[in-house]
């Protein structure tokens, strides 16, 4: 049995090797197909989907982006079904398919963790799930979820300075910053340390290096200056006070729905999991997953077709 998770930016796949995450922007149009061939082994081995690809701007509207994922996918493996927003499984492109990957991690892990709240953090965007409120989720698309704080879009990787940032103090100046797309989130923690340039795994804003030097010039630009006007000290300045509007939109948006639903833990996952559950006292779901916490809803979709013998039918 295999798992995927088909995304804006990235493809995972848990299967009986492992986790195997490719950057793939749909944007640009990823070859899905190709980078799923590698994992064929038989044409008709079961596979379980997600997808939350479709809302890339590429498509007019989400069932465009939706039949093109189903299309791709089933081009390497025809058998393959798709979990909805529904909480089943599908043959076909329908709209319930939209954005339903949150949906599988919820629906696997809410057994083991009947009271906790996920937050499931990665490159682009953080889920907050409440578990105990499990027969209140399926339905719920991108926009309820915007609009009940359960979807941030933040996260650790792709993440404009400027969409959290309007200013910032560079001794003791209150300055305010470009809205070009000149430095990201990953720039941010890896200047601070809370990524490697291993994890920076997406396209840099000036497809540049991934380096540390690298992001400090790239962190001076938010505020239409060179490192050396600003120096690394200035530079650093921008990075932190980023990471501290982005903990605190997340933390506090994790804490509100934990005490809504009097949550008894709080479980993370993602590529920011160790440092979100340092800073929520939370629990790092790689503890009990392993490598699979960082591509959970592949990890749990496969799962999910597991115990209800879904390909059995």
């Amino acid at each position: 049995m295999i798992g995927i998770d088909v995304g804006g930016a990235n493809l995972k796949v848990v299967d009986d090797e492992g986790v195997h995450i490719h950057y793939c922007p749909l944007w640009e149009k990823a070859p899905i197909t190709a980078l799923l061939e590698r994992y064929v082994t038989d044409r008709e081995e079961p596979v379980a989907v997600v997808m939350s690809g479709e809302l890339a701007d590429c498509f007019d509207n989400k069932m465009q982006g939706v039949a093109f994922i189903v299309d791709a996918v089933r081009e390497a493996f025809p058998r393959a079904r798709f979990y909805g927003t529904d909480a089943a499984f599908h043959r076909d492109a329908v709209p319930q398919l939209a954005a339903a990957n949150w949906l599988a991690s919820a629906d696997c892990l809410r057994t083991n963790h009947p009271r906790a709240v996920l937050l499931d953090i990665g490159s682009t965007t953080a889920d907050i799930i409440p578990l105990a409120r499990f027969p209140e989720l399926p339905g719920l698309t991108d926009l309820a979820r915007l609009q009940k704080g359960f979807l941030l879009y933040t996260g650790m990787l792709r993440t404009n300075i400027a969409t959290l940032l309007q200013s910032v103090e560079l001794g003791g100046v209150r300055t305010p910053v470009s809205t070009e797309y000149f430095a990201t989130s990953a720039d941010a923690h890896l200047v601070l340390g809370n990524i490697t340039p291993g994890q920076y795994t997406c396209d840099t804003p000036d497809h540049r290096e991934k380096t540390r030097a690298a992001s400090l010039r790239r962190l001076a630009r938010v505020v239409c200056a060179d490192l050396e006007e600003i120096g690394e000290d200035g530079a650093v300045q921008i990075a932190w006070q980023f990471w501290e509007k982005q903990r605190n939109m997340v933390c506090d948006a994790v804490r509100n729905c934990a005490a809504a639903c009097s949550a008894a833990e709080i479980i993370v996952a993602g590529i920011g999991a160790p440092l979100f559950t340092r800073e929520l006292g939370g629990v790092d779901l790689a503890r009990e997953l392993g490598p699979a916490a960082d591509a959970l809803p592949a990890f749990a979709v496969r799962e999910i077709a597991l115990r209800d013998r879904v390909f059995s039918r």
